[in-house]
């Protein structure tokens, strides 16, 4: 019988990978997608929706989570899957990208992170202790290590020492308690250096995970160079363990992570394009805020099957998007969550059919077609 941390892999394809990974609240099969719940709720949509469309696991964020509520709040009324009604399996994100993204406003040293808050400008203190600790009250399926994630154009020292400070912390996320059956993943650094990646890899292989995510990278710099770094890194990665991107989550991005030998990934995108009025397509992207669509029968996309486009036409969405209507957003991303749910599944077909190349070649023809 499975336990949680077994990964099993069922088919591969080139470097492309057809698996599945076993949660305290259930499987995951991989590749697979996870929309972002950042505050504890994946922006317009309930969880009963995400559901229907085929959502395995989501995020939450341990920064956010912890600022508000707070974890103990969580803890209290049941740990985050009660709180926020999903009983699926959530990964929680450690909150080390947002206290970074932060540059004008923390500090770091060897033990841990001081910031503001971004809600009422206190001081707050996160250590790797912390990050740990935050997420096991929240009784998240899958914790990430407290990591530190230099800048896009940080000099190679800097780049060296959060390496060096991403490694240590690691060892004190892996001694630190865990919640019943909650796994953890390790975070590969080391910006777009191949040594400093092998290195970061290397030692976070030797503390043991039973994940390894690949971060540091969709953060400014050149995407062909992101994709370079990612199957650089995903080859040096154990193949017994599932690996995560971390924050990529366009069709033509998913795909090629996916070919470079990634298994889970995760983005804000889709709901962020649903509040802007934009539609994720087989043929590329829709502006539903161009007039071409005022008068448009077809639903967005006429090969998806999702609530959104079996009830509704490009007219009637983009209407609610041009007079504003919550209902336009959450329509659109309820559509854009279902589509890349919806890729990920094709994709695993294809990778275990063994026509992944075949399938690779036809999407990204396809979806050259943004308006």
């Amino acid at each position: 019988m499975s336990a949680p941390g077994d990964f099993t892999l069922e088919a591969t394809d080139g470097t492309a990978r057809a698996g599945v990974l076993m949660t305290a609240h259930g499987p995951v099969q991989t590749p697979v997608f996870m929309p972002v719940g950042t505050l504890g709720t994946v922006k317009g949509v309930d969880p009963a929706e995400l559901r229907a469309v085929g959502t395995q696991i989501l995020l939450g964020n341990t920064y956010h989570l912890h600022l508000r509520p707070g974890e103990d709040l969580v803890a209290e009324l049941g740990g985050l899957h009660r709180f926020m009604g999903w009983d699926g399996p959530i990964l929680t994100d450690s909150g080390g990208f947002q206290v970074f993204s932060l540059a004008h406003t923390r500090t770091v040293d060897d033990d841990g992170a001081t910031f503001r808050s971004a809600y009422d400008g206190d001081l707050v203190r996160l250590r790797p202790e912390d990050a740990m600790r935050i997420q096991a009250d929240l009784g998240s399926d899958i914790a990430m290590c407290l990591d530190e994630v230099p800048a896009a154009d940080a000099p190679l020292a800097e780049v060296a020492r959060a390496v060096e400070r991403t490694t240590r912390w690691a060892e004190r996320c892996r001694a630190s308690p865990a919640a019943p059956g909650q796994l953890r993943f390790g975070i590969v650094q080391g910006g777009t250096d191949s040594a400093l990646r092998a290195r970061s890899a290397a030692d976070l292989m030797d503390i043991g995970f039973h994940g390894y995510a690949i971060g540091g990278l969709a953060v400014g710099e050149e995407r062909d160079e992101m994709f370079r770094v990612a199957a650089q890194t995903a080859a040096l990665l154990p193949v017994e363990r599932p690996r995560y991107f971390m924050g990529i989550g366009d069709p033509e991005g998913i795909l090629r992570v996916i070919a470079a030998g990634v298994d889970m990934f995760d983005c804000v995108l889709p709901t962020r394009l649903g509040r802007t009025g934009a539609a994720l397509t087989a043929r590329g992207r829709l502006n539903l805020r161009n007039r071409a669509y005022a008068r448009d029968p077809l639903p967005l996309d006429p090969d998806c099957g999702c609530p959104t486009c079996t009830r509704f036409s490009r007219a009637y969405i983009r209407h609610l998007v041009a007079q504003r209507e919550l209902l336009g957003m959450r329509l659109l991303s309820v559509h854009n969550i279902a589509f890349l749910l919806a890729l990920a599944a094709q994709v695993r077909e294809a990778i275990v059919a063994g026509r992944f190349d075949d399938f690779l070649r036809e999407a990204l023809v396809r979806l050259a077609g943004d308006d």
